[in-house]
């Protein structure tokens, strides 16, 4: 069995291992552009982990609910995973020391079929109950290194901007597919995520993060020209919302 990833919209992926093993990453299942979003939270019968990069409402999206449902493990920094527990109510014992770390750490997961290192990402956090209240302290934003046993290795850069340090990812490990967000506005746009996949010399790139909502207009068309302009080796792998692939190891 190879890994399948499935997109649904923004930055919401499902990763199924070789193993049979289910991740989530930031799962807003029921974002704007995934229709199904409520049907497809009703039919996961099984979830093994719960991946979040930082304390906004898209990204930490329908994690609670499906914790809850699912009981999924939360995979998250230290700060976050005691946000989701005390604010939102993601179930503490499903958010304990095995699945929580920090920039630089490396989890092993599910009996080593799984390792997650967090590194960082610029961008902000904070958690918010409803639409009301204030947002509370989520700590710092994360990018994902996600290394499949017998599959690939996998960068999901969470919401950030283009740094310079994005060039030391790739020297602890060889990223197979880098997820990186496009949209502009609230992240990089084409042109800086270009040169972010650049930095961290990919084998496939998917860009994400786009077209959810009117601001975010980066287009993988335009970020396939930059790409082309810095003649950038990756394979460029646009996605369809609520498309599953097949990855290689």
């Amino acid at each position: 069995m190879e890994t399948q990833l499935t997109w649904y919209g923004q930055s919401a992926f499902k990763l199924v291992t070789p193993s049979g093993n289910v991740l989530l990453v930031d799962p807003w299942l029921t974002n704007p552009v995934f229709e199904k979003g409520k049907d497809e939270i009703a039919a996961l019968k099984r979830v093994d982990l719960i991946l979040v990069t930082h304390a906004h409402s898209d990204h930490v999206g329908n994690a609670v609910e499906i914790g809850k449902q699912t009981r999924a493990k939360l995979v998250a920094t230290y700060d976050l995973s005691a946000a989701m527990t005390t604010v939102l109510g993601y179930p503490a014992e499903l958010a304990d020391t095995d699945t929580t770390g920090h920039f630089g750490g490396t989890l092993n997961l599910l009996d080593s079929d799984v390792g997650v290192t967090f590194v960082p990402a610029w961008h902000g956090a904070g958690i918010e109950k409803n639409e009301k209240s204030p947002p509370y302290y989520g700590g710092n934003p994360s990018g994902l290194i996600i290394a499949i046993r017998g599959g690939p290795t996998i960068y999901h850069t969470g919401d950030t901007d283009l740094f310079s340090d994005m060039a030391l990812v790739s020297q602890f490990n060889k990223i197979d597919i880098m997820l990186v967000c496009i949209g502009d506005h609230f992240t990089m746009g084409p042109a800086r995520a270009a040169e972010a996949v650049k930095l961290v010399d990919p084998r496939t790139v998917i860009p994400m993060h786009y077209a959810t909502f009117p601001v975010l207009t980066g287009t993988p068309e335009a970020f396939d020209r930059e790409l082309k302009e810095r003649n950038v080796k990756a394979n460029l792998r646009v996605m369809k919302i609520g498309e599953t692939i097949k990855l290689s190891e």
